[in-house]
């Protein structure tokens, strides 16, 4: 077999990581990430057959038998994940039953995945159901979108709105839009089911005044999503603090931006 370590998938897991503990996006242990594998990305550094450990988890993930994800550890801080990811992270497969993991590689001296394993599962299965090329779901802290929750209306419209209007990419990245959930108790089934049910509709859900949630088809799309929205909520801070808006991309311009690159705005969000 080869060294689990050379796979694709690793190595982006610890170059993402990476960068996200050098963005300040997640400090201490705050954050965490889920990819869903082919098995094809780990059959020849892997024996799929050789389950370390089983552990059960508290709710159905049965559309999920059988996949392959490799997760953040719970606890463990993003700066160490390159110097130790046999302990930052792990590679299970979801049993048969839907309601335990198989935990096949890392997670050594008795790690754990992520506590928000709930709320990653739920949002795979909330994607797929839209988008089965999904693969990817990333929670951060980024500083400027967790201060505007504090400071912004959370209306999904109205926070969707200033971020279009502060970066012109931004209708383009996500002309879905961006939405919000009330506040809630992390790690728990509760904020799982929420977030998992604004996935149907969006790919990026601000949970206030934590962080934020994104999925796509691979890291590049997922980071390069949550990167443009923190850069519109780091512009927002800056004209704030310059003392408002004095001009700003109109309706109008709005509309002409999706018609040139080809994307639809979420229905309603633009006059």
């Amino acid at each position: 077999m080869k060294n689990i370590l050379e796979a694709k998938c690793m190595k982006e897991m610890i170059e993402v990581t990476t960068n996200m503990y050098r963005l300040g996006w997640d400090e201490r242990n705050g954050g965490n990430i889920s990819y869903r594998l082919d098995k094809s990305d780990i059959s020849d550094y892997l024996d799929v057959t050789n389950v370390i450990r089983s552990l059960p988890m508290d709710f159905d993930a049965s559309a999920l038998a059988g996949e392959y994800f490799i997760v953040t550890g719970s606890g463990k801080y993003f700066k160490n994940v390159a110097s130790n990811p046999e302990e930052s992270l792990g590679i299970f497969r979801v049993a048969s039953s839907g309601d335990a993991i198989d935990i096949l590689w890392g997670y050594e001296n008795n790690s754990v995945p992520t506590s928000e394993l709930p709320s990653h599962l739920m949002s795979h299965i909330a994607r797929m159901s839209v988008d089965p090329a999904n693969r990817i779901v990333m929670h951060c802290h980024a500083t400027h979108l967790l201060a505007m929750t504090f400071t912004h209306s959370l209306d999904p419209k109205a926070f969707t709105r200033t971020l279009w209007q502060m970066c012109t990419e931004c209708l383009v990245v996500f002309p879905e839009g961006v939405a919000t959930i009330p506040w809630m108790i992390p790690g728990t089934t509760e904020i799982g089911e929420a977030t998992a049910e604004k996935m149907k509709e969006t790919r990026l859900v601000v949970w206030p005044y934590h962080g934020i949630y994104g999925c796509g088809k691979d890291m590049d799309e997922v980071f390069g999503l949550i990167e443009t929205a923190e850069k519109a909520a780091e512009v927002y801070t800056y004209v704030q603090a310059q003392g408002g808006v004095k001009q700003a991309i109109t309706d109008e311009n709005l509309h002409a931006l999706a018609d040139a690159f080809g994307v639809t705005p979420k229905a309603g969000y633009i006059s």
